[in-house]
């Protein structure tokens, strides 16, 4: 009420007339009832929050579904899109080696729409979306029951016949490769299904587990407490003993030095110039600890440990045919290579001889050595040689290779 007093008070000093009407009292204000309690003003009719629709609307953030590892300024394109090409040949890799196990490598339509993990298709989706996008290596026809199947064209049961020749002709340098990956683990020891499950990377055969029994010399298959076949090493070899690090070390010491960097904390009182920073890290970095040394015996937190667990992470991608896998088949020898849940934090702190690309959930590693600077694998075994070739025949049209065999 103070406001309409002395908004009166105003009026009546400026208008002589107003003076005519009687002064509001003060007292008159007051609770006439004094027993009752005075409730306050009222403001609830004030607008106090800002309406949705003015509010700024907050990004959900990212999953580590959808998350890409790394951000815009980091990535680089064409390991990325290795990673792209994958996603799109998925249908044609898993159907290829699904489709080889069944009798007379034909597989009945209507099955195949159940088997949608095995064939590499997303669930709810009809295996007739994928088949037209090879029609070079996938045909479908009608049997005499009336029933639609599934098969390889006459040009596939070619290219399957050729690959099977160069995994007969590439069988030692596989056998040596399996070698290596005992030599590294902890117990000399590995599932022979996950060699079966990580077979692709390595180019190892899909009778693998039926071949090594030609090689008493090197290997030993056990039955472990759980009913596993198991593959164990018989004789350890000094001269596969080496890792790929320690091999270019002895051809450019700059560039393996360079490899890796575990830098040393030091307070800033110390002011050293970059040169001297280098050189610092550089007594922390060095000596490195070899994959196949006991190195699994350290405490895991140790720097030393983290040396040796980047060392075994490094030499198993050199062993790969295209220099790169999947969280998936790393986590597959988690156990045998002493590897830690921090694996991926580990291979971010060497991006010098690292690279993740795909998303924190689904990522996959390169080693960046085993690649020129446009992306061009380095060294290609006659195996990434025919998958090259096959991933180019299944994006052909019949047109297109009847034109090409033409003109040879």
């Amino acid at each position: 009420m103070a406001w309409l007093r002395l908004f009166t008070r105003t009026l009546r000093s400026n208008n002589p007339i107003l003076e005519t009407f009687p002064k509001i009292s003060s007292s008159s204000s007051r609770n006439p009832n004094p027993n009752l309690p005075t409730q306050p003003f009222s403001t609830s009719f004030l607008i106090t929050k800002t309406p949705d629709k003015f509010k700024k609307k907050r990004k959900k953030p990212e999953s580590a579904r959808t998350k890409p590892v790394q951000h815009d300024s980091t990535r680089i394109s064409h390991f990325e899109s290795l990673v792209s090409r994958d996603a799109h040949f998925r249908f044609l890799t898993r159907s290829k080696e699904f489709i080889t196990k069944q009798p007379d490598r034909i597989l009945r339509l209507d099955d195949a729409g159940k088997l949608y993990r095995e064939l590499g298709f997303p669930r709810g989706r009809k295996v007739t979306r994928y088949i037209p996008k090879h029609p070079l290596i996938f045909q479908t026809y009608r049997h005499s029951d009336g029933k639609m199947w599934l098969g390889f064209s006459e040009f596939m049961e070619d290219l399957l016949d050729e690959e099977r020749a160069l995994m007969d002709s590439m069988e030692v340098d596989r056998v040596n490769r399996v070698r290596k990956l005992l030599m590294m683990t902890k117990d000399k020891r590995i599932l022979l299904s996950k060699i079966h499950h990580t077979r692709l990377i390595f180019g190892i055969p899909e009778d693998f587990r039926d071949r090594v029994g030609k090689y008493p010399h090197y290997f030993r298959v056990v039955t472990g407490q759980d009913g596993n076949r198991v593959l164990e090493l018989v004789n350890w070899d000094p001269n596969l003993a080496v890792s790929e690090l320690e091999r270019t070390f002895m051809v450019d010491e700059d560039k393996a030095k360079r490899a890796f960097k575990f830098p040393l904390k030091h307070g800033k009182e110390l002011e050293l110039e970059e040169k001297d920073t280098k050189k610092l890290n550089q007594l922390n970095t060095l000596p490195l600890v070899s994959p196949y040394s006991d190195g699994w015996k350290l405490d895991v937190w140790t720097l030393e440990a983290e040396k040796y667990r980047v060392g075994i992470v490094h030499e198993f991608l050199s062993l790969t045919l295209e220099k790169r896998a999947s969280i998936h088949h790393i986590v597959e020898f988690k156990d045998e290579f002493s590897l830690t849940r921090q694996t991926y934090q580990m291979l971010k702190k060497q991006p010098t001889t690292f690279y993740l690309a795909g998303t924190e959930m689904n990522w996959t590693v390169f080693l960046k050595d085993g690649y020129d600077k446009d992306g061009v694998l380095i060294g290609k075994d006659p195996q990434f040689l025919f998958n090259e070739k096959l991933f180019k025949y299944a994006d052909m049209q019949q047109m297109e290779i009847d034109s090409g065999s033409s003109k040879r």
